[in-house]
């Protein structure tokens, strides 16, 4: 994603934000703390200056999380001081059963109807009661194009001999499980132990054909062109085609995972009313296209597809066609049958 669109953004969108600056002293009234909990390099920092200087009685505190696992362990605590956080769809799951979250008062976010309705009633929050939408992406192959002459479709050419040492995998469990899953026709959502096995066997054939298992490093090194294919996250394909135009990126044709980071308010905040105003904040049309366009992840904010780059709308990437959504899927919370996926990613991982 080009930076230089996201500055110019940036710098419309604090010019904008003077106007409204003294409506947000008026909302706030006495001080008031916010703590939020977010990914790291997960909203444009711009955004939250201009947050504090809209809303200068609210101290906002934005600390950063690596996994969905340490965000879960922090609400878990007793004295958790989160007011805002950021999971991933099958992780909203888990919080809604542990009871760790509340509901949201749909009816005090007046930019609520920015949301794209087909982001909405998932099958995580099916009832929209306790989380917002904030980004969306597919997993993918991207892909070197003058190392591959042929097709990238398929997951299966994942396990093509002749680019033996030139493939980087997801360094994630349920990531490199659900590429093996797809490949054989299951979902990526199974509970059979034969199926889980199954792609256990297919990870396992293919260890030997594999240069490394990464994460955010997967990006750089397809830039410099260290290997031909890598398992990566939508807004990391385009960030890294950004510098190296030889790269391309594929939804392959059995599916894939299309994931959702949504906004939730854990059970125990202690600052609600500034939470939503946060909350209505990041929801605004202006905001939501800044934020999209500095992180190059997907937004499911309509009203901000008007304001981004007329070349953002027709990267199939960042803006794939329903068709591609379509066969696409969430992950799911396995309950108990997640530990037979770690089992199984731990004999690999082993060998």
């Amino acid at each position: 994603m080009n930076r230089k669109i996201a500055l110019l953004m940036a710098v419309v969108m604090l010019c904008a934000l003077f106007v409204g600056c003294s409506a947000g002293e008026e909302q706030t009234g006495e001080k008031m703390s916010l703590y939020v909990l977010n990914w790291g390099d997960y909203i444009d920092e711009e955004m939250l200056d201009a947050f504090r200087e809209e809303y200068p009685n609210i101290d906002l505190h934005y600390d950063t999380m690596t996994s969905n696992e340490e965000m879960v362990i922090r609400l878990q605590s007793p004295d958790c001081i989160y007011d805002l956080c950021f999971p991933s769809d099958y992780t909203i799951t888990k919080l809604i059963n542990q009871d760790l979250l509340q509901k949201i008062d749909m009816s005090k976010l007046s930019n609520y109807g920015n949301i794209d309705p087909r982001f909405l009633s998932l099958e995580f929050d099916p009832s929209n009661e306790y989380s917002i939408p904030y980004h969306w992406g597919t997993v993918g192959i991207l892909y070197n194009t003058t190392m591959i002459q042929e097709p990238v479709d398929s997951w299966s050419i994942l396990w093509d001999e002749k680019y033996s040492k030139q493939i980087y995998m997801y360094d994630s469990v349920r990531d490199s499980m659900m590429v093996a899953l797809m490949k054989l026709g299951y979902s990526m959502n199974t509970m059979d132990p034969a199926e889980i096995a199954a792609a256990e066997a297919e990870l396992t054939a293919q260890k030997p054909l594999v240069l490394a298992y990464g994460t955010d490093d997967l990006r750089d090194r397809m830039v410099s062109e260290s290997g031909a294919m890598a398992v990566v996250y939508s807004g990391d394909a385009i960030a890294a085609i950004d510098e190296n135009p030889n790269l391309d990126y594929a939804v392959p044709m059995e599916g894939s995972n299309i994931w959702f980071d949504n906004i939730v308010v854990p059970k125990n905040s202690k600052n609600t009313e500034a939470a939503y105003l946060f909350m209505d904040y990041l929801l605004r049309a202006d905001v939501a296209a800044a934020n999209t366009t500095y992180i190059g992840y997907s937004t499911p904010n309509k009203a901000a597809m008007d304001l981004v780059d007329p070349e953002m709308l027709e990267n199939q990437i960042w803006n794939p066609d329903q068709e591609t959504i379509d066969r696409c899927t969430t992950f799911h919370d396995l309950g108990e049958a997640e530990k037979l996926y770690h089992e199984a990613w731990t004999r690999l991982k082993a060998q």
